[in-house]
């Protein structure tokens, strides 16, 4: 064997033998951790609800008729049998895109807004209730998503009064008259209001969405779960969706005690299954206890992997798995049974959407 071979040889041998490091851990972001499971356990494919399901909330993500009609296929293969579309929109803005979804009929419900500009004018509330009627009769089923994240519920030109505000009370109130539900997201989540240092566990998400708790006239997390109390309270024929677990997944006793105090209140899961995820025996015993007042939903672009991830989520009991839209943290399987995941995927929500009046 010449000696040229023989070196080659050589290389070939050294490099099967040593690992090639393509990252210098010490170089290594945060925001581009990307570990991978090396726990052979195992893993669950589930491409369809168990059960047909309903998507309490999701978004104006087709901007186009044929993008539209693509949802709608990946609708058919996940078993998603119709998704709330929360525009948040009054207007020309809320016609335009209720225009878009409703060529599909029951697939799709598009929920409007509430006009809050000019909210400090004289005669605003009956410009508001009147826009909010119209919306209702050009097609709305429903309002939302409602944002406060502190300084008051978000709109286009800023931000308006808070959703427990006197001035708010006869929106309210006409919602509960006409049997239309309000979806409304309060705070954010803890990590968020946390000092962004190394103690912080939800860090790499945290520090994209931080609150800056400092700042003059900013609710902080609690005084925003009590204008969503305020507001129930003060309209038990009103139904509420707090979307998001209500922002409370850290401790969710928080939101347990608002679901076991008021019977207009019920909770969505969208965008918060990989925080809660890493707490599966916690959730399975949460959702068995409220599974009355727990809703389906995504709040994600609708393709057919997310789908898929909240499927496995809910129904498996599988471990340590990634899913890199959703969180940093491994997810774990709830493994809710056939009970529960009826209730969460369609019955709870079908008595929301039939828009029968609650009852204290």
């Amino acid at each position: 064997m010449n000696r040229l071979l023989v070196s080659f040889l050589t290389v070939i041998i050294l490099v099967e033998a040593e690992p090639c490091h393509s990252q210098n851990p010490e170089e290594i972001k945060l925001k581009d951790f990307r570990p991978k499971s090396i726990f052979r356990v195992p893993a669950t494919t589930i491409t369809k609800a168990k059960f047909p399901a309903i998507d309490m909330h999701s978004h104006d993500f087709a901007k186009t008729d044929k993008e539209v009609a693509q949802w709608v296929k990946t609708m058919d293969q996940a078993g998603i049998e119709k998704t709330i579309i929360l525009s948040g929109a009054v207007g020309t803005g809320f016609d335009s895109i209720y225009s878009r979804y409703a060529k599909y009929g029951d697939r799709f419900e598009v929920w409007c807004g509430f006009d809050i500009d000019g909210f400090k004018e004289p005669g605003w509330t009956e410009k508001a209730v009147k826009e909010l009627e119209r919306c209702v009769k050009a097609g709305a089923r429903g309002v939302g998503e409602l944002s406060d994240k502190g300084f008051g519920l978000r709109y286009s030109a800023g931000f308006g009064p808070h959703i427990d505000d006197p001035l708010m009370r006869p929106l309210l109130k006409r919602c509960g008259e006409l049997n239309i539900p309000i979806n409304i997201h309060v705070a954010e989540p803890i990590w968020m209001y946390l000092p962004m240092d190394s103690t912080n566990d939800g860090l790499m998400n945290a520090y994209t969405w931080r609150i800056d708790s400092t700042q003059k006239g900013i609710f902080g997390h609690a005084a925003l779960i009590k204008t969503l109390d305020n507001a129930v309270r003060d309209n038990p024929h009103t139904t509420f969706i707090a979307c998001h677990y209500a922002n409370c997944e850290y401790d969710l006793s928080i939101l347990g005690s608002l679901l076991d105090k008021y019977k207009n209140l019920y909770a969505d899961a969208s965008a918060r299954f990989g925080e809660t995820s890493t707490i599966p025996r916690y959730m399975a015993t949460f959702y068995k206890k409220y599974q009355d007042k727990l809703l389906y939903g995504t709040d994600n672009i609708p393709e057919s992997d997310m789908y898929e991830i909240t499927f496995r989520i809910l129904e498996s009991l599988d471990e340590h798995f990634y899913y890199y839209r959703f969180y940093h943290w491994p997810s774990y399987g709830f493994g809710l049974n056939d009970d529960v995941l009826k209730k969460v995927y369609h019955e709870n929500a079908t008595k929301i959407l039939k828009h029968e009046t609650p009852k204290r």
